[in-house]
């Protein structure tokens, strides 16, 4: 049975599906039995008791009470009881009027040049394949990414970011890309989506291509994978070398793209691990003020659980954290939560810890949103549960950790990414609330139709079946 807050092994392809802890379960199974009951108490049939806010306060709720029993008590969801059956508790909880600005959204190109070495079956089997397309590949469309994103969630701005692999490769293809920018963006000149480039230094005529993308296409920052290498070649490269990460910065550096969007953690496999860590990317900071690193992930790797900060760490998060402390805290680092939030929201002790060293490492202006989506479906879920979030109290006294409040949601939301972007949130939210976008969400959300469906894998098989698609990477 679907909830509207989803807690399941669903993946973003870049890690095995990590099979959902027994105090999660019972998590959803609680959630599942608790909605039913508010449902009937409403006399109201599922269906249209989910679709709404107490739906989601719902399922927190039972969250909330699952994990408190299972000894769990760094974070919580902060409802009162009657969120799950009025509707303005569950606004005060989980409703919000934040500038969401995600910047990490993915979809697929069914056209792309890459179906001829996928072959018929490309994503066949994976969740939402069978969505009622006659082109199931249509599942994963920037069709089905701009009704999650823009019509199914409070998202109001987003960058479209590319997966790991060559030109002939990859399922997302600038092409398609810029149309998808084309189809969110209004009449009026408003933009709802920004296009990273992308560059995999490691691949022959890679820098080179640098030039072509910011000549044909708007380019907000430029995305790497540092564990990307060609299999008979390097496995990777740090963002400090010499070699390749010197080659990739200095090029962005020449064509004035000061942003640089690294994937951190999500190691995908055993080759090339060690350049999936944070090690570097203090040093690289320091060597390059004058650009913009964006830590994807924020170095997280879902083989190591997150607890009090551990100097003696050999990856995950700590690796980033100690990575900023011995360069002495750059400013021009930010870490975002794409995949990372979504995960950890399966244990709220690992959410707190997580949230709090980001918060003491990186500061309340330095962390950025975003979702990963496609591949976990509509990113409402993530938003609701993350402005319901708070690191307790205890946690707080004991780590040292800041409270988790509203101001500073909004900045991580949505404001700090603004910035970075270049861009004034006031003005943008003036042109957004008369755009065509905003118009079309109004008239859906008459009878919205949200599917809480999921899109990348959730177990081995499908994993690997995705990884074969691009290529095996890395």
């Amino acid at each position: 049975m679907q909830l509207p807050i989803k807690l399941d092994t669903t993946s973003n392809g870049e890690f095995e599906p990590v099979v959902l802890p027994r105090d999660a379960l019972a998590a959803r199974h609680l959630a599942q039995a608790q909605v039913e009951s508010a449902a009937r108490r409403l006399a109201m049939s599922r269906r249209s008791y989910i679709v709404t806010l107490l739906g989601a306060a719902a399922t927190l709720a039972a969250f909330n009470q699952a994990f408190a029993a299972a000894g769990k008590r760094g974070g919580r969801y902060a409802l009162v009881p009657e969120a799950s059956f009025e509707l303005a508790a569950a606004q005060e909880a989980i409703g919000g009027d934040e500038f969401i600005f995600d910047v990490q959204l993915h979809h697929v190109n069914p056209q792309g040049a890459w179906r001829k070495a996928a072959g018929p079956n490309a994503f066949k089997g994976m969740p939402n394949s069978s969505c009622g397309q006659a082109d199931h590949v249509e599942c994963f469309s920037s069709g089905a990414l701009l009704k999650d994103v823009f019509m199914d969630s409070d998202t109001a701005m987003g960058v479209l970011s590319h997966v790991p692999g060559g030109l002939d490769s990859n399922p997302l293809d600038f092409e398609a890309a810029g149309a998808t920018r084309v189809a969110a963006n209004a009449l009026d000149g408003t933009e709802r989506l920004l296009l990273h480039g992308r560059c995999m230094p490691t691949l022959p005529g890679e820098i080179d291509g640098m030039d072509t993308q910011v000549a044909r296409f708007q380019v907000a920052a430029f995305k790497t994978y540092t564990q990307f290498g060609p299999r008979d070649g390097a496995a990777g490269f740090f963002l400090d070398d010499d070699t390749y990460g010197a080659l990739f910065i200095e090029r962005a550096r020449k064509l004035k793209v000061r942003n640089i969007a690294v994937h951190k953690g999500l190691a995908f496999g055993p080759r090339g691990y060690e350049y999936s860590t944070s090690r570097d990317v203090g040093p690289a900071a320091v060597r390059y003020p004058d650009m913009v690193f964006l830590i994807y992930h924020s170095g997280f790797d879902t083989g190591v659980k997150e607890g009090p900060y551990d100097a003696n760490a050999k990856a995950g998060v700590d690796l980033l954290v100690r990575s900023m402390r011995e360069a002495g805290r750059p400013k021009n680092v930010y870490a975002e939560l794409g995949s990372t939030w979504r995960f950890v929201m399966r244990d709220p002790d690992q959410a707190a810890h997580l949230m709090g060293k980001l918060l003491l490492t990186f500061g309340e202006d330095n962390i950025l949103w975003g979702t990963d989506s496609i591949w976990y479906g509509s990113p409402q879920d993530q938003i609701q549960a993350f402005r319901a979030f708070e690191i307790s109290r205890e946690f707080q006294e004991r780590f040292g950790y800041p409270a988790l409040t509203p101001a500073i949601k909004r900045k991580i939301f949505g404001l700090n990414a603004a910035r970075v972007y270049g861009m004034e949130p006031a003005a943008l939210r003036r042109k957004l609330a008369k755009d065509r976008v905003k118009k079309a969400r109004d008239e859906y959300l008459n009878d919205p139709r949200p599917s809480f469906a999921t899109y990348g894998p959730r177990t081995r098989r499908e994993f690997l079946a995705l990884r074969e698609l691009l290529g095996g990477v890395p």
